[in-house]
C-alpha cells in the first residue's frame, strides 16, 4: 500500500529537473580538465573547481543568512531564469577564451558557483514541499538520470555533447517549483528541539569530515592539464549501479524507521573504502577496477544519502528546507575547500607535483572516523523515528483537513492546535490577532463536531491510529 501510494505521488517534472541539475554539477566538478593556478612556481591543482566550491559557499551563505521575504525574492522565478542563463553563458564563454589565462578561473568560478548554490537551495525548498519518503525517491531517481545522461555524454566526442550539458540548467529550472516559505517568521533556534539539533550537528560535523576526505582525493593521480577524473565513465557506471540499489531498497522497505536509507548510507561507505584500498593496485586495476572511480560512485552516493538527510532535518525541525540545504552544503562544500587546499600543500612539498598515497590513507581515516564516531548508524534511527513521528502528525492534519474540509488557514490553525500551542502562541508565530485565532479555531471546532481543546486533541489522537492501522492493512 504504502509503496503503491509513493510511487503514485513521483512528479516526473522534479526527476527530470532535478536530473538535470545533477547532470550540470557532474559535469561541471568531474568531467573537464585539471585546470591549475600558478601561484609563484607551484600549479595550484584543481583551481577551477576550488573556485567553483568558494563562491557556491558564499552562495550558500547569503541564501542562509537573509530574511525569508529576500529568499522567496530570490527564488521568484524570472531570477531563476537568470540564474541558469548566467551559468550557461559563463560555462560557454570563459571555455571558448582558454588563451586568457589561468587566473580566468577566479572569475569563473564566481558565475558559475554562485547561481549554481541558489539552484540547489530552490531545489531543496520544491522537495520540502512533498513528504520525505517520496522527495527521497525523486533525489536517487534524479540523480541516477543525471548520472546515466553524463555517462552518455561522456562517450560522445562531440561539440553538441559539450554545448547540451552546459546549457542543462536551463532546462532544471524549467520543472523547478519553488512555493512561497511557510516558515514562521518568528522561528528561533531555540526552539528547535534539542534532540534534533544534536543530530543535525553530528550530520554536519560527519558532513564536513566527508567532504575533507573527498578534496584530499581530488588532485590523487591527475597532473595539472590532464583529466579532472581519469575514470570518469567507470564512476557514473559504478554511482548508477549504487542507485539502482538504493532505490530497491527504499521502494521494497518504504521510509519506515530508515533502514533503506540507513543500508544506503552504508553502501555508499563501502564503495568510498573500496576505492581506496583499490588505489595501491593502480598497475594491475585500472583497466579493470580503478580505485579512483570507486570512490568518486561512494562519495556521490554519500552525497545523495546526505541531500536526503538535509531534507529530513527540515521536516523535523519545520524549517525552510533551502535553509538546511544552505547549512548542509557548506559544510560538503567547506570541507571539500579545505581538502583541496591540504592536498596542494602536501603537492608542494614534495620533489614531484604527484600527490602521495599517504593522502590517500589520511582520507580514508578521516572518513571511517566520521562513520564510526560522529555520524553513525545508531544517528539514522533516531532522527528516522523523529521523522517518522512527525510525518503520522502531518498526515494526520491533513486527514482532518480534508475530511472536515477546513480552510487553508484553518488547517494551519489546527496544526499548531494539535501541537498545544495557545492562542497567543498561534497567533505570535502566524502574525495575526489573538481574536482572528480565536475565531478560526471556534470554525474548527463547528466543522469537525467538537467542544474544545481537548476533544480536538482527542480526534487528532483518533485520526492518528486509524491512519496507522489502514497503513498496516
Amino acid at each position: 500500500m504504502a509503496q503503491r501510494r509513493i510511487a503514485d505521488d513521483l512528479s516526473a517534472r522534479r526527476i527530470i529537473g532535478f536530473a538535470c541539475n545533477q547532470g550540470f554539477v557532474f559535469f561541471l566538478f568531474y568531467m573537464g580538465a585539471n585546470r591549475f593556478m600558478p601561484i609563484g612556481t607551484f600549479p595550484f591543482e584543481r583551481a577551477d573547481l576550488f573556485c567553483s566550491l568558494a563562491f557556491m559557499v558564499v552562495g550558500f551563505t547569503v541564501m542562509r543568512v537573509v530574511p525569508i521575504h529576500v529568499r522567496d525574492a530570490l527564488f521568484s522565478r524570472p531570477l531563476l531564469y537568470v540564474y541558469a542563463v548566467i551559468i550557461a553563458a559563463g560555462s560557454l564563454v570563459f571555455d571558448a577564451f582558454p588563451q586568457a589565462g589561468p587566473y580566468l578561473v577566479i572569475p569563473e568560478g564566481a558565475m558559475i558557483g554562485i547561481p549554481v548554490a541558489f539552484l540547489l537551495t530552490a531545489w531543496g525548498r520544491t522537495f520540502g514541499r512533498t513528504g520525505t519518503s517520496v522527495a527521497v525517491c525523486e533525489v536517487f531517481i534524479g540523480s541516477l538520470v543525471g548520472a546515466l545522461v553524463c555517462l552518455a555524454f561522456s562517450v560522445i566526442d562531440s561539440q553538441f555533447a559539450l554545448v547540451a550539458l552546459r546549457i542543462l540548467p536551463l532546462a532544471s529550472v524549467v520543472n523547478i517549483e519553488v512555493p512561497a516559505s511557510r516558515e514562521p517568521a518568528g522561528r528561533t533556534a531555540a526552539e528547535i528541539p534539542s534532540e534534533t539539533a544534536r543530530l543535525s550537528l553530528k550530520i554536519l560535523t560527519g558532513t564536513t569530515m566527508f567532504g575533507l576526505a573527498m578534496g584530499l582525493l581530488e588532485t590523487y593521480k591527475t597532473d595539472p592539464g590532464a583529466a579532472a577524473a581519469p575514470h570518469y565513465a567507470m564512476s557514473m557506471l559504478v554511482f548508477g549501479a549504487f542507485l539502482i540499489g538504493s532505490l530497491s531498497l527504499l521502494l521494497s522497505d518504504g521510509f519506515g524507521r530508515g533502514a533503506s536509507l540507513n543500508k544506503a548510507y552504508r553502501l555508499a561507505i563501502f564503495l568510498f573504502m573500496l576505492g581506496i584500498m583499490c588505489v595501491p593496485w593502480s598497475p594491475v586495476a585500472d583497466s579493470v577496477m580503478p580505485g579512483e572511480s570507486f570512490a568518486l560512485a561512494g562519495y556521490l552516493g554519500l552525497e545523495a544519502v546526505l541531500i536526503s538527510l538535509f531534507m529530513i532535518l527540515a521536516h523535523v525541525a519545520a524549517v525552510d528546507a533551502s535553509v538546511t540545504f544552505s547549512l548542509g552544503f557548506s559544510a560538503l562544500f567547506a570541507g571539500e575547500l579545505l581538502g583541496l587546499l591540504l592536498a596542494n600543500v602536501i603537492d608542494a612539498f614534495q620533489a614531484t607535483t604527484a600527490t602521495p598515497y599517504g593522502v590517500v590513507v589520511l582520507a580514508g581515516t578521516l572518513a571511517l572516523l566520521s562513520y564510526i564516531f560522529l555520524f553513525t548508524e545508531r544517528d539514522f534511527d533516531e532522527l528516522s523515528e523523529i521523522a517518522t513521528v512527525t510525518d503520522a502528525f502531518e498526515d494526520t492534519c491533513a486527514a482532518i483537513t480534508e475530511r472536515y474540509k477546513l480552510s487553508k488557514r484553518e488547517s494551519e490553525i489546527l496544526a499548531y492546535a494539535l501541537r498545544g500551542r495557545t492562542s497567543e502562541r498561534i497567533a505570535s508565530e502566524l502574525t495575526i490577532s489573538k481574536s482572528t485565532v480565536e475565531t478560526h479555531l471556534r470554525r474548527i471546532y463547528g466543522k469537525t463536531g467538537v467542544h474544545g481543546r481537548q476533544e480536538l486533541l482527542d480526534l487528532g489522537e483518533a485520526t492518528t491510529k486509524e491512519l496507522a492501522q489502514h497503513a498496516h492493512v
